[in-house]
């Protein structure tokens, strides 16, 4: 996710160092960069020119914030102003004042509007919603079809009308299907086209007047760049948006859409589809993307998706295992599992502020069927080995194991040695804790390779 973007505005920034004052010779030659580091991002051409017109408004002549050297001063007006380009402030969904709340979703055919309806029914039943999917896309029995599956994965409801070619009439009789069943939210997946044309505007604009719905949101594929950008102008035209999920975003690594579409439309991002699974829907928050562009980690996110799959008292029973170094085998793995619930590694490892901003993290490849292996060998010990596998494993034990989980001696050592480095880890951590606790000096950090 904004690669390429990030990685040349992070050089452009580290050519800056070490200069007492930002002359507007400075401003400028980092500014060009800038420039053409958001061109070749594929952000619209008007929304690039003001963007630098304000930075470089703001930082020519300007006195070094105290404390901040001339790089992080940049750094500070470059993050505000992606913020305020990318809409300030996460924008929510428009909550009817009586339920229920209806959100049509609109857009072109495999920008994945029917996926996303079910990411966004999964994410506000999280939120304490209950969500009703309705199938109204008529003309492709694929999407009904596909929506009906999607419901089941997430035990939803999906209200659809059989042999009904007037998804207005479905709309209508969904909502009515809600206020019956108590159900306080209405997600209409509407039908898409190839291209935008009268026929879709005409039909999305009677179902707007019928079921008068509370939301308008537009599902468009953030890699298709300027072209999301263009689909985004036109609909809002013609329906009125009230705002804009960008899926695919997590495999867009120029940015372009991301970048453009508030600028242009005037219309807030309120989601951002960050992978394929069902939970892999995220608010966008404009702060915290800006933070991921410029390599500063985006650790609010990582908190929240922890909270989301962490239970509090398992975490502290956690806690205790480490302090009394009582942490088996079966714990470790427990982690794992967890960690694996948060979303792809290399994703949470972006989100930690100073590895996101690592030039060869994207080169970081971590091959999460590892993550099954490492199962399988657990699995395959007995209760006893991993309890105390430096004690209880000889040679013997290794080799039924490595035959039991389809794996080699070496690769249960490598194992065996990464869990020993993980427990020293944990011990380390624990020992910084306590010093804290006691007002001493704060010990430097343990290096992990």
């Amino acid at each position: 996710m904004f690669a390429g973007l990030a990685e040349r505005l992070q050089e452009t920034f580290k050519k800056m160092r070490g200069k007492g004052r930002l002359t507007e010779t400075d401003v400028n030659e980092g500014l060009r960069e800038v420039r053409l580091a958001l061109l070749e991002a594929d952000v619209n051409f008007r929304v690039v020119k003001d963007f630098v017109f304000r930075i470089k408004e703001r930082a020519v002549g300007q006195e070094l914030l105290e404390s901040l050297n001339p790089a992080q001063h940049v750094i500070k007006i470059v993050h505000e102003e992606l913020t305020a380009l990318m809409g300030g402030s996460n924008s929510k969904i428009n909550l009817a004042p009586k339920p229920p709340t209806v959100i049509m979703m609109v857009g072109l055919n495999g920008a994945g509007k029917t996926t996303t309806s079910a990411k966004l029914a999964n994410l506000l039943r999280k939120q304490g919603r209950r969500p009703l999917l309705v199938a109204a896309d008529v003309y492709r029995p694929a999407a009904i079809k596909q929506l009906e599956v999607l419901g089941g994965q997430l035990n939803l409801p999906v209200f659809m009308v059989e042999d009904s070619r007037d998804p207005v009439a479905i709309g209508l009789a969904a909502v009515e299907n809600a206020l019956a069943g108590g159900r306080d939210i209405v997600i209409i997946d509407t039908a898409g086209r190839q291209e935008v044309n009268e026929e879709l505007m005409a039909e999305l604009e009677a179902m707007k007047e019928a079921v008068g719905p509370h939301e308008i949101l537009l599902v468009v594929d953030a890699m298709t760049g300027q072209a999301a950008v263009n689909v985004a102008e036109t609909f809002d035209k013609r329906l009125g948006l009230d705002g804009v999920a960008l899926t695919k975003l997590d495999g867009d690594t120029r940015g372009g859409a991301a970048l453009s579409v508030r600028s242009v439309t005037g219309k807030p991002i309120k989601f951002a589809g960050v992978g394929e699974k069902l939970d892999a829907l995220e608010p966008f928050h404009p702060s915290r993307m800006a933070e991921r562009i410029l390599g500063m980690g985006d650790m609010l996110t990582l908190i929240e998706k922890a909270q989301e799959n962490f239970n509090t008292e398992q975490m502290v029973k956690m806690q205790k295992k480490i302090r009394s170094m009582d942490f088996t085998l079966d714990d470790f793995l427990d982690q794992l599992n967890h960690v694996k619930k948060l979303g792809p590694i290399e994703q949470i490892l972006g989100m930690i502020p100073g590895l996101g901003g690592m030039k060869n993290l994207k080169d970081i490849q971590v091959d999460e069927k590892e993550l099954a292996f490492i199962e399988a060998i657990i699995k395959s010990m007995t209760p006893g080995e991993r309890h105390d596998p430096e004690r209880v494993l000889n040679g013997s034990r290794k080799r039924r194991i490595a035959r039991g989980s389809g794996t080699s001696v070496q690769e249960v050592n490598r194992l065996l040695k990464q869990f020993e480095k993980t427990k020293k880890m944990m011990k380390q951590f624990m020992d910084m804790e306590k010093t804290l606790k006691k007002g001493a000096k704060m010990p430097k950090p343990p290096f992990f390779g």
